[in-house]
């Protein structure tokens, strides 16, 4: 099975494979297939007696046409307290990210990699220039948003994305620096902040900027259901924005877009916002105790999250493509390697939340993958495997062909010649080593002064490893964010002037290493375990907050 396993992980690019596509390859049973700690569910909700409602109606739901997509977001927005003319909703999240691309974006989207696959696949397909803002490992893959600012306006690009929690690392960004950040791109297309994964973050009361992006006449916020709920297979999702951009999108989805078990999900809700909110609860006691189990294994690296999933480094020698196939032939465990995301490589999985049983069976696979009979340090993965990833060497060769440039780059560098504004390509052989290539850094010059051209490639310098979980990280406290500068682009404080930054020249610049982030236990100084009030539905600030 292993073969086959490998061989649909390669045809789904950055993504996974549907559990439908593993049960045909695996001839497995209905509901005989391995324990999922891949796909990023909600373990525990809906609860059972909502499913049993759910299937006891089956037929009358899936004879019938569902109501328009104009009532169903009537419906949840009453929920969330939110204006119906700042929501849209969609077939998924990924319906409305390609929505945002064909309609919204421009010429060129800055995206913080590695992070959901279709915020650099879905423009890229388009022929739109992708400007990739390397996430460090020396830095835990913390996003500094000042230093992506920077980025962003010495690359000119028009439209700027941050998923918060970010996929796969659940990097987390508080919402006082979220708001300055928006502020600061105000000059630009378009930002887009991408919550898909919120609602499971607890480092903050109301982390949501909704209430800020209905204000803006650029932003918008991205939420998914389905991995709230727990119901992939029930593909809605929806965005906030203001009345302007938010009925751009509207007005060009179908209008029976969403199907009847959607509709049927969110007019459940209302009589079941207790039960959502203990499911939350639950998962963020289970991140917590998941994290420091997994912790305890020699070598193994567990970053800091904020999302139900959590995202790890495997022991030197450990090869993720090995790992995945070993865990899964021998321990029925599915696990998602990560060498197909542009940023990471096959040294990282990807684990989803799951309950404590699911957990030991989980620790109980590793330690034998990755041990053997010995428990001191780890050693090297098993020579077995089929050794496929799509991972560094891949991403090595699209950044220094593209430049993260788009298709078009591709299309002309066959035909000979260089995307216009990118640099070429070092010859095979050149590059600065595994991992993320680190290209040119664009200098950073007076106004008046003459814009020097792009700086020699540097050599990578090893940086501190990431703080292993639970040990604290001392993050000072984010002060407010100051009033934007009044001309000629809202610039709060930390964010320089457009001035300052030369035109769009020479490679794209690396990321700079930032603090590592804070686990909610840290943030809030508890032990995360903490009682939550199971009355009432949450609002969409509050996200799984019960009010």
């Amino acid at each position: 099975m292993s073969g086959n396993v490998t061989s649909l992980f390669r045809g789904t690019a950055a993504h996974s494979p549907s559990m439908a596509a593993l049960a045909r390859e695996s001839g497995e049973a209905a509901g005989a297939g391995p324990v999922d700690f891949c796909i990023p569910c909600n373990p525990y909700f809906p609860t059972p007696a909502m499913f049993d409602e759910m299937a006891g109606r089956l037929r009358e739901i899936i004879t019938y046409y569902p109501s328009s997509a104009d009532t169903i977001t009537a419906e949840l927005c009453g929920l969330l307290q939110l204006p119906p003319q700042c929501v849209a909703m969609g077939n998924g999240s990924t319906e409305l990210i390609t929505w945002i691309d064909h309609l919204l974006v421009r010429e060129s989207l800055a995206v913080p990699v590695p992070t959901f696959g279709r915020w650099t696949d879905q423009p890229m397909e388009t022929g739109k220039r992708v400007d990739m803002f390397p996430l460090q490992e020396a830095g835990g893959f913390a996003l500094d948003l000042a230093r992506y600012a920077e980025f962003v306006r010495a690359r000119g690009t028009r439209a700027v994305v941050v998923c918060n929690p970010n996929n796969p690392d659940g990097g987390y960004l508080p919402k006082q620096a979220l708001v300055g950040f928006m502020d600061a791109m105000a000059d630009r297309d378009l930002v887009v902040i991408d919550e898909s994964f919120l609602e499971f973050a607890d480092a903050e009361a109301e982390p949501s900027v909704v209430q800020e992006a209905m204000l803006r006449p650029n932003v918008v916020v991205l939420r998914s259901l389905g991995k709230n709920f727990g119901l992939h297979g029930i593909r809605f999702g929806y965005l906030v924005a203001n009345p302007a951009l938010a009925g751009r999108v509207r007005a060009m989805l179908p209008k029976w877009n969403l199907n009847s078990f959607a509709e049927h999900v969110v007019f459940m809700l209302r009589d079941h916002g207790p039960e959502y909110a203990r499911s939350l609860h639950q998962v963020r006691r289970d991140r917590l105790e998941m994290a420091a189990r997994l912790s305890a294994l020699p070598g193994l690296t567990v970053y800091p999250s904020q999302g139900n999933f959590l995202f790890v480094r495997l022991p030197v020698g450990a090869e993720g493509t090995a790992v995945r196939d070993r865990m899964l032939t021998e321990h029925r465990v599915l696990v998602r390697e990560c060498g197909n995301k542009i940023g990471s490589s096959s040294r990282f999985l990807r684990l989803v939340v799951r309950p404590q049983a699911d957990v030991r069976r989980l620790v109980s696979g590793l330690e034998q993958v990755l041990y053997g009979a010995g428990r001191g340090a780890a050693v090297p993965g098993p020579a077995t495997g089929t050794g496929y990833s799509s991972g560094t060497a891949a991403v090595d060769r699209l950044m220094h062909e593209t430049n993260g440039s788009g298709l078009r780059a591709i299309t002309a560098r066959t035909a000979g010649a260089a995307a216009p504004g990118f640099a070429a390509a070092p010859a095979p052989g050149t590059g600065t080593g595994t991992g993320m290539p680190l290209p040119a850094a664009v200098p950073v010059a007076p106004a008046a002064a003459a814009v020097p051209g792009p700086a020699p490639v540097p050599q990578p310098v090893p940086g501190p490893q990431p703080v292993p979980y639970p040990g604290p990280v001392p993050v000072p406290h984010p002060a407010p964010a100051p009033q934007p500068a009044p001309a000629p682009v809202p610039a709060p404080a930390g964010y320089p002037p457009p001035a300052a930054y030369p035109p769009t020249v020479g490679p794209t610049p690396p990321g700079v290493p930032a603090r590592g982030g804070l686990t909610a236990a840290q943030v809030r100084g508890t032990n995360g375990l903490e009682s939550v009030p199971a009355t009432g539905w949450p609002h969409a600030a509050g996200m799984g907050r019960a009010g």
